[in-house]
C-alpha cells in the first residue's frame, strides 16, 4: 500500500486527533519557552528577550532558603503519605467489595466511594472547611465526649493528617476500580478448588487473590513513583493558612505565594523548573521499574 493510498483511507483518523495535538503543542510544548525566567531577573515590563540574566542565580537563593529544606521535606511526607494511604486503602476496599455477596450493597457501597472522585476541591474544600470548623459537626461530636475542640486546619499537629485522610478520601475509590478490574481476571475455578480443599474466606485471599492481583500492585506502585512530588496543590491551596506554612506548605503553594502573589516570576521559575527536572527522572524510574517488575511497557 503507498502512502497516497494510506492517506485516503486514514486521513479521517487524523483530523480526528488534530484537535489534541494543537491542544499540546499550544498549551504544553509552547509555553516550555518560558523556564527561561527562571535564569534571568525576569521583568514583565523587559519581557523574556530584555530581562538580563543571572544564570544559577535564582537556583543558588532557593536551595539557600531556611525554607527549602522544610518545604521540600513536607512535599515528599505528604505525598508519599497519600500514595501508601491510598494504594493499601484501595486494596483493601477492593478485597471487601469483592467479597461482597448482596449486589445492592455492593453498588451502594462502590457508588458513595466513587462520587467524591468527580468533585472538584473547590467544593470539597468547602465541604470540609464547614465539616473541621471549631464549632462544625465533627468537633460538635467530638464535644459530646467531653473533649475540646480541635483546630484541624489551624494546628500544625493536625494539618497533615488532614491533608492525608481527605486525600485519601477523595481519591481511593477511583483505585479501587483498578483493584475491582484486576480482580475478575482470576480464575473462580482456582477459588472454587480451594473451597473444596477446606480452606477458609481469608486463606483464599492470602493465597490466591494477593498473588493474582500482585502485578498490578507492583504496577501502580512503580508508576506512583512520578507522583511523589505532586503532594496535591489544589487541596492544600483550598485548605490551609498562615499558621499552617510550617508543616502544609509545599512546593506548589510556594511557587504560587512567591511566583504569583510577591510577583518573584524568576524565582518561582526556578523552583518550579527544579520540581520539573525531579519529577522527569522520577518518571522515568517509574516506568523502567514497572517494565522491570510488572512487564509494563508504553511501546
Amino acid at each position: 500500500m503507498t502512502f497516497k493510498q494510506y492517506m485516503r483511507r486514514a486521513w479521517p483518523l487524523y483530523v480526528m486527533i488534530l484537535p489534541g495535538v494543537i491542544f499540546v503543542l499550544l498549551f504544553r510544548y509552547y509555553p516550555m519557552y518560558g523556564v527561561v525566567i527562571a535564569f534571568q531577573d525576569f521583568s514583565p515590563a523587559r519581557g523574556f528577550a530584555d530581562s538580563p540574566w543571572v544564570g544559577w542565580e535564582n537556583f543558588e537563593f532557593f536551595f539557600s532558603l531556611p525554607d527549602f529544606g522544610r518545604i521540600f521535606g513536607n512535599t515528599l511526607f505528604i505525598a508519599i503519605a497519600k500514595i501508601v494511604a491510598d494504594q493499601v486503602g484501595a486494596i483493601i476496599l477492593a478485597l471487601l467489595l469483592n467479597e461482597a455477596r448482596i449486589l445492592l450493597f455492593r453498588r451502594a457501597i462502590q457508588t458513595l466511594i466513587y462520587l467524591p472522585y468527580f468533585l472538584s476541591w473547590i467544593v470539597l474544600g468547602g465541604i470540609l472547611l464547614d465539616i473541621l470548623a471549631p464549632h462544625g459537626i465533627l468537633n460538635q461530636a467530638i464535644g459530646n465526649f467531653g473533649a475540646p475542640p480541635q483546630l484541624f486546619l489551624g494546628s500544625n499537629d493536625w494539618f497533615r493528617g488532614t491533608i492525608i485522610l481527605s486525600g485519601f478520601w477523595k481519591n481511593v475509590g477511583f483505585s479501587t476500580i483498578i483493584y475491582l478490574a484486576a480482580l475478575t481476571a482470576i480464575n473462580p475455578v482456582l477459588h472454587e478448588a480451594a473451597a473444596i480443599d477446606g480452606a477458609g474466606r481469608f486463606r483464599r485471599i492470602r493465597h490466591i487473590t494477593l498473588p493474582g492481583i500482585l502485578p498490578t500492585i507492583v504496577l501502580l506502585a512503580a508508576l506512583s513513583l512520578g507522583d511523589v512530588l505532586q503532594a496535591g496543590f489544589e487541596q492544600i491551596l483550598t485548605l490551609y493558612s498562615p499558621a499552617v506554612y510550617r508543616t502544609g506548605d509545599i512546593i506548589d503553594t510556594y511557587v504560587y505565594r512567591y511566583g504569583l502573589i510577591s510577583a518573584q516570576y524568576s524565582l518561582a521559575g526556578a523552583v518550579g523548573l527544579f520540581k520539573s527536572f525531579i519529577g522527569f527522572f522520577l518518571i522515568a524510574l517509574s516506568y523502567y521499574l514497572a517494565d522491570r517488575f510488572a512487564g509494563y511497557r508504553i511501546l
